[in-house]
C-alpha cells in the first residue's frame, strides 16, 4: 500500500499550533508530510512570533502528488494563502481529481475563495461563517469540532487541532491507524 502523502502550506502569520500539531499527528499516522512555504524562503513566522523551517519551498509537481492539502488559520497566514493564485488553483485541483482539502479556523475561508466549499458543510472559526456562506458554503451549526463533507475536512481552530488531525489520520489511513494514534497521545 502506497504511503499517503499531505502537504500542510505554511504562510507568515499562520496559526502555529494549527500547523505543526497537524504535521506532528498525521506523522505519527505514518503520513509522509511536508511543509511547503509560500513564500521565497523556508523561514516562517506564524502568528505568534513563533520561527519555524517549511521543508520545501513550493513545488508544483509536490502539490500535484499529494493525497491530501492543509491550510492551518490564523489571519495573517490565511490572507496570505487566500491571495496566492496557485494554492487556489491546487485546491480546485484536487478536488477535481478526488483528493482531499482539509482546513482549520480561518482557513476554511480560502478553500471557500477557490470556490470548492459551494453546497458543501463547513465549519470554521466562530464569528467567519459569514465568509463560507458568501462563497455558498452551508455553515455547519451542531458544534462538532470536524465536519466532514466529501473529500473537504474543516475544523473550528487550536483548540480542535487534536481532533482535525485525528480525523485526518483516519481519512488517510484508516480507523485503526487513528485510535492507535488518538491512544498514544493519551486523546482516547
Amino acid at each position: 500500500m502506497k504511503t499517503p502523502f499531505a502537504i500542510v502550506f505554511a504562510a507568515d502569520g499562520c496559526e502555529e499550533t494549527e500547523a505543526l500539531a497537524t504535521v506532528d499527528i498525521l506523522r505519527r499516522g505514518g503520513v509522509d508530510v511536508c511543509v511547503m512555504s509560500i513564500s521565497e524562503t523556508s523561514d516562517v513566522t506564524g502568528g505568534h512570533g513563533i520561527r519555524f523551517q517549511a521543508d520545501s519551498l513550493w513545488d508544483a509537481a509536490a502539490v500535484a502528488a499529494a493525497d491530501l492539502l492543509v491550510v492551518p488559520g490564523g489571519m495573517g497566514g490565511m490572507q496570505r494563502l487566500r491571495a496566492d493564485g496557485r494554492v487556489l488553483d491546487a485546491l480546485r485541483a484536487a478536488i477535481a481529481a478526488s483528493r482531499r482539502v482539509a482546513a482549520i479556523c480561518a482557513g476554511p475561508c480560502v478553500p471557500a475563495r477557490a470556490g470548492i466549499l459551494a453546497g458543501r458543510r463547513a465549519t470554521c472559526y466562530p464569528g467567519m461563517e459569514g465568509e463560507l456562506a458568501a462563497a455558498g458554503a452551508i455553515p455547519d451549526d451542531s458544534g462538532v469540532p470536524v465536519v466532514i463533507d466529501g473529500p473537504v475536512v474543516t475544523s473550528k481552530g487550536p483548540g480542535t487541532v487534536f481532533d482535525f488531525g485525528i480525523a485526518l489520520v483516519e481519512a488517510l489511513c484508516g480507523a485503526e491507524t487513528a485510535d492507535t494514534v488518538a491512544a498514544g497521545m493519551l486523546l482516547r
